[in-house]
């Protein structure tokens, strides 16, 4: 089982979204048959073989062993990741697009290439889970707390000079005529204000 994984195709996006099948993968995150869903969730085995039967088809779940029970071989089954992410590419020519309004201080320009970030990554995820090799990445998670708009501005001013300048230091150019040197990366910076709630984690030294 993954620890999290992509659905780019959008009958598996629908397929997922079903409240009852959603409650079926939340159980199926350890292994379990028909039967026993249908106890834990208190419905007719009939109807969660019908949703199982739809889960696996879309690779939400997978067979991981079988059991002989009587006259009849029980399938024991396991959602294929423990939590799942719906790819934006699922919403093909609507999805967002951050070329559409290129505006750095617009949070709609920032949810765009949030979400331009999901689909690519999950794109390199799903392609490096079936090779069984891991994606290079690198994040960080933080808050910080601004005594005024000034301060903010000041910031943001202060970290697109330090970042240019890293860039402008290890960035390898592409000759004229040639296909380039070294693997093209994408940097993604983001700053928002937190939402009351979600923040989680030690503060940063900052706040």
């Amino acid at each position: 089982m993954h620890e999290v994984s992509m659905i780019a195709d959008p009958a598996a996006a629908e397929a997922s979204l079903d409240p009852l099948r959603r409650k079926i993968l939340t159980a199926l995150i350890e292994p379990g048959s028909a039967s026993t869903i249908a106890v834990r969730l208190g419905i007719p085995r009939q109807r969660v073989n019908y949703h199982l039967k739809v889960l696996e088809q879309h690779g939400l779940i997978e067979l991981v062993a079988e059991r002989h029970r009587g006259n009849f071989i029980e399938r024991v089954l396991q959602a294929t990741s423990a939590s799942y992410v719906i790819s934006p590419g699922t919403l093909g020519p609507i999805q967002p697009d951050p070329g559409r309004a290129p505006d750095r201080l617009s949070a709609r320009w920032l949810l765009a290439l949030a979400s331009r970030l999901v689909r690519d990554v999950g794109t390199l995820l799903s392609g490096a889970q079936q090779a069984g090799r891991p994606v290079a990445t690198f994040a960080m998670d933080g808050h910080i707390r601004f005594a005024s708009a000034a301060d903010r501005a000041a910031f943001t001013g202060e970290l697109s000079a330090a970042v240019t300048e890293l860039v402008a230091k290890h960035h390898t150019a592409q000759q004229s005529g040639t296909a380039g040197t070294g693997k093209l990366n994408r940097l993604v910076i983001a700053l928002h204000p937190a939402v009351p709630g979600t923040v989680d984690g030690p503060p940063s030294p900052t706040d």
